[in-house]
């Protein structure tokens, strides 16, 4: 076995094993506002799949009838059916905003720490504009 070979099983030339350090996770490193956003982009991902899910049933049971319809619409009227489509209003502001932030990151701005703190403050603001600023003129445009 070759040193290089050695190193990547762990191991010494002569098999001694060698004590590395393992890669710290998150009960070593302080949450920071780029892995607390980052893990949120995935989570608010899953959010829209499922969400975008009960938005098409609800569009079945339009087509469906209207009993059906009636079913779906009372269900999206209750307090749990307004609270998931909050949910999903928020996870899409913020699944687009974070978006366009990783855009810019793709064509090389916004690396440095100072930028990408403001950048991602940004988006937790714009999120939660957006979101009450979408459901206030809701409310406003339906009476």
């Amino acid at each position: 076995m070759d040193a290089r070979e050695a190193l990547m099983m762990g191991t010494t030339t002569d098999g001694k094993l060698v004590r590395r350090p393992l890669s710290p996770h998150l009960q070593v490193y302080r949450p920071q506002i780029s892995s607390v956003l980052s893990i949120f982009h995935r989570i608010s991902g899953v959010a829209l799949a499922v969400g975008t899910g009960l938005l098409v049933s609800w569009l079945v049971a339009a087509a469906a009838g209207p009993v059906a319809f009636a079913e779906a619409q009372g269900f999206m009227g209750s307090f749990l059916g307004r609270l998931i489509l909050f949910g999903w209003t928020f996870a899409l502001f913020y699944h687009l905003l974070n978006g366009i932030r990783h855009l810019a990151w793709d064509a090389g701005y916004g690396y440095d720490l100072p930028t990408m703190a403001r950048t991602g403050w940004m988006t937790v603001g714009g999120t939660v504009g957006l979101t009450l600023f979408a459901w206030v003129l809701g409310y406003a445009l339906l009476g």
